[in-house]
């Protein structure tokens, strides 16, 4: 079933579009402002996201911003703003679709639809990821370096997943402590500095000069390792 996360802070119209998805047989997620709504994007991984621009706690464009340092999930922004360069703001910072209120339900629905056809199918991660004499085996949950395996802690090994299952695509600091952590964090980056800085020595990566985790300032980590 797909499921939709609709990150809206009019209760009447979150509560018209639940009906009208789930009359369509849709799975239906929903929340009122754009931090519970971050949030959930990363711990749900909903199919598609319908985002309204006007929320209570922070711009719309700023949240879409937010969301595509970690995730590719499609986006179709809902919003009463109708000018030429508030739709161009929005794609710009990452939206698939744009659509304004009052709106057509079936327009909406098809415009769902056509975002999704647009995401290409997830193809099987590999089981064992190589970067020159790195191996990482994601069965084993094995890590070896120049043939040696490379004694990881659980949550060395978890941080590790994350950054290297998705090369290239910048982790904020917040999802990579829900993620490896658990909900109840989010704020803790010296956990990461820590964790990430064990990492790099046990994997041979050097911070100044890194072929593995690159650093992004006050935002989060990049795996730039490729096979």
């Amino acid at each position: 079933m797909t499921t939709v996360l609709v990150i809206e802070d009019d209760a009447s119209l979150r509560r018209a579009l639940r009906t009208s998805l789930r009359a369509r047989s849709f799975d239906v997620l929903e929340c009122a402002s754009a931090e519970e709504g971050l949030v959930q994007v990363a711990d749900d991984r909903p199919d598609v996201v319908l985002l309204d621009l006007g929320l209570p706690d922070l711009d719309g464009i700023e949240a879409l911003k937010r969301m595509r340092s970690f995730s590719d999930i499609p986006v179709v922004v809902l919003t009463a703003r109708d000018r030429q360069q508030d739709k161009i703001d929005a794609l710009d910072a990452g939206a698939d679709d744009y659509v304004t209120k009052p709106f057509d339900v079936e327009e909406l629905l098809a415009r769902v639809r056509a975002v999704l056809r647009r995401v290409p199918q997830a193809s099987a991660a590999p089981a064992v990821l190589t970067v020159d004499s790195l191996e990482i085996d994601l069965v084993r949950r094995q890590v070896r370096l120049d043939g040696e395996v490379v004694h990881l802690t659980k949550t060395e090994l978890a941080l590790l997943e994350q950054l290297a299952t998705q090369p290239g695509k910048l982790l904020t600091h917040e999802y990579l402590l829900r993620k490896v952590w658990g909900r109840g964090y989010g704020s803790e980056s010296n956990y990461l500095r820590v964790y990430v800085g064990q990492l790099r020595r046990k994997l041979g990566d050097d911070a100044s000069n890194p072929r593995l985790i690159v650093t992004e300032p006050g935002i989060g980590y990049r795996w730039i390792g490729t096979d």
